[in-house]
């Protein structure tokens, strides 16, 4: 073996294991590995959403790839090849809920007694021009921002986080630096 084939290869494995070691040391601070805080609502669309993918169409697809191998020929096959496809989709988000769920932290809105905000609140707010619009602080998977549903990991929920009725937060927006009075904080059954 060659000098220059021995350095390549020790290179290589010199390379692989600070993959390794930076895989390692950064793993867990990926989102997905973080703690993820969640309404009992919101854990049970996690879950029927998996049971759905798991024991209603996954076997589905499964029998049609089935069908289409059985068939022949399966590299113009479009139902093989289609359904292979959509199996991978479905793996990869049964996959992504697994862990999600593994991971969830549900929180009851209606068992917080905190007097400030936390996860779970629902918070009427007044901007910086008057309007008012009310919040609701939820799990990331939860959130829909458009009826109000913010992720208490988003700009604004973590500026409120802590606030009480009265206090008058600030948060960076794309558009630069606004602000919020606290104008009611209450814990209720999310829809």
């Amino acid at each position: 073996m060659s000098q220059a084939f021995s350095i390549k290869i020790n290179f290589d494995i010199y390379l692989l294991q600070s993959v390794k070691i930076l895989i390692m040391k950064y793993q867990h601070t990926t989102p997905l590995s973080r703690k993820n805080l969640i309404t009992p609502q919101g854990f049970k669309k996690l879950q029927d959403e998996f049971s759905k993918l798991k024991f209603d169409e996954r076997p589905k697809v499964v029998e049609v790839v089935s069908w289409a191998a059985s068939n022949g020929d399966r590299s113009e096959n479009g139902d093989y090849i289609y359904g292979k496809k959509k199996l991978r989709e479905i793996d990869k988000r049964l996959e992504f809920l697994g862990k999600r769920i593994e991971l969830a932290e549900v929180i009851d809105p209606l068992s917080q007694k905190a007097k400030h905000i936390e996860f779970g609140a629902t918070v009427l707010i007044e901007d910086d021009d008057g309007n008012q619009k009310s919040y609701i602080i939820v799990g990331g998977d939860e959130s829909e921002p458009e009826k109000g549903k913010i992720s208490w990991v988003s700009p604004i929920a973590k500026a409120m986080l802590k606030a009480k009725e009265g206090d008058y937060v600030t948060y960076k927006a794309p558009s630069g630096e606004k602000g919020l009075l606290i104008i009611k904080i209450e814990y209720r059954t999310i829809e």
